[in-house]
């Protein structure tokens, strides 16, 4: 199987709004928590497919989004020319809030399901969401789009070619 390239970029948040008159933004985390974002040293925004960087001057967490004062942006024009962009960060400084044994979604996203007993192919992680206690993966099947509690007790392995599980009949079908 081909390995997927990894980007060495990874969406963030997003900037929703802006916050007073002198260039800081409000911005949504995807974040595992909102302090994440708030603790990065520089983002970046993406046009084109060309990534600008902003260093991050001063951030805090209000109300579970991040208010983020960059570099650059020094007044109110300057930050509504950012309101609905995407965030991202490199994927090194992201890497330092993983645990032992976690992985950034973006890079599950596209692997297969692989029955752990058969090693058949179940179908292909296609989004992850989460609601709650745990993650719920979103997978395209032959059957149609179906969905899977992220727990150990279906998710045996992970595996930067598949991730290898044991759904209970049906689940998947």
């Amino acid at each position: 199987m081909e390995k997927k390239e990894r980007s060495p970029y990874l969406q963030c948040g997003q900037i929703i709004n802006t916050h007073g008159v002198k260039g800081t933004v409000k911005a949504r985390s995807d974040c595992d928590s909102p302090e994440i974002l708030a603790s990065l040293r520089r983002v970046y925004t993406e046009r084109g497919g060309s990534f600008t960087p902003y260093e991050v001057r001063g951030a805090s967490v209000l109300k579970g989004f991040v208010l983020l004062t960059l570099e650059g942006v020094d007044d109110l024009d300057a930050a509504v020319r950012l309101k609905g962009r995407n965030i991202y960060a490199e994927r090194d400084e992201l890497s330092e809030f993983l645990g032992e044994g976690d992985r950034f979604i973006a890079d599950l996203l596209g692997l297969p399901l692989v029955d752990a007993d058969t090693g058949d192919v179940l179908g292909v992680l296609t989004d992850v969401i989460n609601r709650g206690a745990q993650d719920i993966y979103v997978v395209d099947t032959p059957n149609g789009e179906r969905m899977m509690p992220a727990v150990p007790e279906f998710v045996i392995s992970i595996t930067d070619e598949a991730i290898v599980v044991r759904p209970i009949p049906g689940m998947l079908d």
